[in-house]
């Protein structure tokens, strides 16, 4: 694993329908886990007015901002219609249950 990775902990460390802040010198990045068990990474800043992610209500592969309810795709990081713009992903790693997570943000998402 490279410096640019982190290893977490646990994937049950993450609720079902939940998620686990990870403070970074650049920002808190949300780790999300799907009742279906998928894990997936977002800046922890809604592409609205910044609301954290981290204490929206997970359903399906979609985040509700918890402030003004915009839905965020778990998966690409995309506001979903009619709202626009983009919470940059991080990618994930899941490797005999324990998670590793990317520091740096993937490409095609602006910071936010």
């Amino acid at each position: 694993m490279n410096a640019n990775w982190i290893e977490i902990g646990s994937v049950e460390d993450i609720p079902r329908q939940g998620s686990r802040v990870v403070r970074t010198p650049t920002g808190d990045i949300a780790l999300f886990r799907t009742l279906e068990g998928e894990v997936f990474a977002l800046r922890d800043k809604c592409p609205h007015k910044g609301g954290p992610l981290s204490q929206g209500i997970v359903s399906g592969k979609k985040v509700a901002c918890p402030l003004h309810d915009w839905k965020i795709a778990l998966d690409t990081g995309l506001a979903q219609a009619p709202d626009t713009g983009c919470a940059a992903r991080h990618a994930v790693k899941v490797t005999a249950g324990q998670v590793s997570l990317s520091l740096v943000p993937d490409e095609g998402c602006p910071e936010t």
